[in-house]
């Protein structure tokens, strides 16, 4: 009998105090550049590249994280984040992310 209320007890711990840490969302201790990567990417093409300034130029398709409608539009970027082979004309899939108010770009390939 004893067995069996310990099982008891135990059971409704595991539900009050553990169940609700396994079901929390853990994505913000992702490392930022593991986060990046997991998310999807939007489709576009350069038309104005300028690695001094960290700027770059996107005719692009809906940018989903942003609800934002296909359009041309600058944005900013880190240097080193645009691969050296890419220039302007090139068809590109990118993430962009909305950081103090600028459009950033955190992400950029050559489609393939």
């Amino acid at each position: 009998m004893k067995q069996h209320v310990l099982r008891a007890v135990t059971a409704t711990a595991f539900a009050i105090f553990l169940q609700p840490a396994l079901a929390m969302d853990h994505s913000a201790h992702v490392a930022p550049a593991a986060k990046a990567a997991s998310q999807p990417l939007s489709e576009g093409t350069i038309r104005r590249l300028d690695r001094t300034a960290g700027s770059i130029t996107i005719n692009h398709g809906p940018i989903e994280n942003l609800g934002m409608g296909a359009m041309t539009m600058s944005f900013t970027f880190k240097k080193g984040l645009v691969p050296a082979a890419l220039k302007d004309g090139e068809k590109i899939r990118f993430r962009a992310e909305e950081k103090d108010g600028q459009y950033v770009v955190v992400r950029v390939e050559a489609a393939k």
